[in-house]
């Protein structure tokens, strides 16, 4: 799976409307409510959008018939196989009515023409784990743990040392478990989230 790099905006033309299409990259479902937040356009007629992160989707037409804008926008994301994105197409009235097919065209093409232009990264699936380790062990522990590319999320200290929360992909969740085993010497322990 793949995902846009950083936002990418494309503007078309359609029969004197003007659709400004933004794609942006997502992690999470607030992610894309910001992200609708901040670039809906006050003064447009319409501001159409879908997202998608892994199973999970959304897709409003905003005012445009029932399912001109909205599941066009979200065809163009899973044409392309892109996930943990949203693309927003605001539509200012040029006066010319372009009719349901005419709608789909432009809210989809528009999408599309916007995920093309952007570059794409691949989405690698992750997870979040824990683990609570002695004052002893914590310093050689986060070097080992740096040097792999895990990414430590928190620290929180306890009375008899440290809770580190991480995330790193998921298919090296075993190799993870082995350095923390390995580092303690048995005495802890990494404990995946599900």
């Amino acid at each position: 799976m793949f995902s846009l790099e950083r936002p990418i905006s494309v503007e078309q033309v359609a029969k004197k409307s003007r659709f400004l299409a933004t794609g942006i990259p997502i992690a999470t479902e607030l992610d894309a409510k910001e992200a609708l937040a901040t670039h809906s356009h006050v003064d447009a007629n319409h501001n159409c959008f879908a997202w998608r992160i892994g199973q999970s989707y959304r897709f409003s037409d905003d005012g445009e018939p029932s399912g001109t804008a909205g599941k066009p926008i979200l065809q163009a994301i899973d044409g392309q196989s892109l996930d943990k994105v949203i693309v927003i197409v605001t539509r200012w009235f040029g006066g010319v009515l372009l009719g349901t097919g005419g709608l789909i065209r432009a809210y989809g093409g528009a999408a599309a023409a916007c995920l093309r232009a952007g570059d794409l990264v691949e989405v690698v699936p992750t997870v979040e784990g824990t683990i609570r380790i002695g004052f002893s062990d914590l310093a050689l522990l986060k070097a080992r743990l740096a040097a792999l590319g895990v990414n430590i999320l928190q620290e929180a200290f306890l009375d008899t040392g440290a809770q580190i929360t991480a995330r790193f992909p998921a298919a090296r969740a075993d190799e993870v478990a082995e350095l923390v085993a390995d580092t303690t010497s048995g005495r802890s322990a990494l404990v995946v989230k599900k």
